[in-house]
């Protein structure tokens, strides 16, 4: 607990002594136009010996050319509850088969605080193999998720893991823990509660999945994004 602790602080005084001071100040150079930080992050760890933040790589140049942070200094909602994420950018599995009463629950029903009827994404079959997918567009920096369950019945998800990728022609990955293996996010409790995930390290990708393990009654989400922000907007 002391060593885990003492690593907690590390990370902290770097963030505020260099891995922040230094975005603010590629944003002056920058002119604050352009507030994600999607370009400046990539997954660390902590270097023991010299208590340094170290990267563990990236496959894009340009993220290793930049100042290595664990986690986001600010978080900014994508767009699900406000309605600029559009209808195109979220699907399902077994999509084709939203037809008659399942057609009012399709994924871009899926939004945090929808009220009324089709007010959350309902899966059509309840397993492990469904999934929930939204097209960011372009790669962002993903760090949190927020989810509900159906507003107007006692169904929701209890248990998730992530999945995420570039680009539609790559396969997809886990979001992994710090043992390696697939991260389980713990969801919701009640239909109404929101329960948000932070991402450390981020997720820096186009596409994202979430993939329900366990639920309550159905497999039924509401939900939003958060986006890593360099500076609070």
């Amino acid at each position: 607990m002391e060593y885990r602790l003492q690593n907690t602080l590390l990370i902290a005084i770097l963030l505020v002594s260099e891995g922040f001071v230094g975005l603010q100040a590629q944003a002056q150079e920058d002119g604050g136009d352009n507030d994600t930080w999607a370009e400046k992050t990539c997954k660390c760890d902590c270097d023991e010996s010299s208590g340094k933040l170290l990267s563990k790589g990236s496959s894009s140049s340009w993220a290793q050319q930049m100042d290595c942070m664990p986690e986001c200094p600010y978080h900014k909602a994508l767009g699900f509850e406000a309605g600029s994420v559009s209808p195109d950018q979220m699907s399902c599995s077994n999509e084709d088969q939203y037809t008659g009463w399942f057609s009012s629950w399709i994924a871009s029903k899926a939004r945090l605080n929808s009220q009324g009827f089709g007010c959350a994404w309902l899966s059509k079959f309840q397993d492990t193999n469904q999934w929930l997918q939204i097209d960011l567009k372009e790669i962002k920096a993903v760090s949190g998720i927020m989810t509900q369950g159906r507003c107007d019945s006692d169904e929701w998800v209890t248990k998730y893991t992530v999945q995420y990728r570039t680009n539609e022609k790559l396969n997809w990955i886990y979001y992994k823990d710090q043992t390696g293996n697939n991260r389980v996010f713990y969801g919701n409790s009640d239909r109404s509660s929101t329960v948000q995930n932070l991402l450390r390290p981020p997720i820096v990708a186009r596409y994202i999945r979430i993939l329900p393990l366990g639920w309550h009654t159905r497999i039924a989400i509401r939900m939003e994004l958060l986006l890593c922000m360099n500076k609070c907007t």
